[in-house]
């Protein structure tokens, strides 16, 4: 065998050998790249479940607000009735009397 089919030989080889070794890194790559678009796809899905789920939050909240301001009203009308109805008992010495005899009509 000569020198130059040795070479070839050689040459053949080594090309064989570097084919196969760039073609196992470009599977690799591409499972990599597989695994990145399941990962992104699956972020993009559960991102817009998410939105989904939440898009209603600021109408809840809108009519949460409105009616947490019913209540503190009604709270302030109930702690005025309150102290009314104290001041009249400190005041009157026939409480609880007064309250529950029967008043005439008009009358408080």
């Amino acid at each position: 065998m000569s020198t130059s089919q040795l070479i070839w030989i050689l040459s053949l080889v080594l090309a064989i050998v570097v084919t196969l070794v760039v073609a196992k890194l470009l599977q690799m790559i591409r499972g990599t790249a597989t695994q990145i678009l399941d990962g992104a796809s699956q972020i993009w899905t559960h991102g817009q479940l998410v939105a989904n789920n939440t898009i209603q939050i600021p109408i809840f909240l809108k009519t949460t607000n409105r009616v947490a301001g019913q209540i503190l009203a009604t709270a302030g009308d109930i702690v005025g009735a309150a102290k009314m109805i104290e001041q009249h008992a400190e005041g009157c010495p026939g409480c609880p009397a007064c309250v529950l005899a029967p008043q005439p009509k008009g009358v408080r």
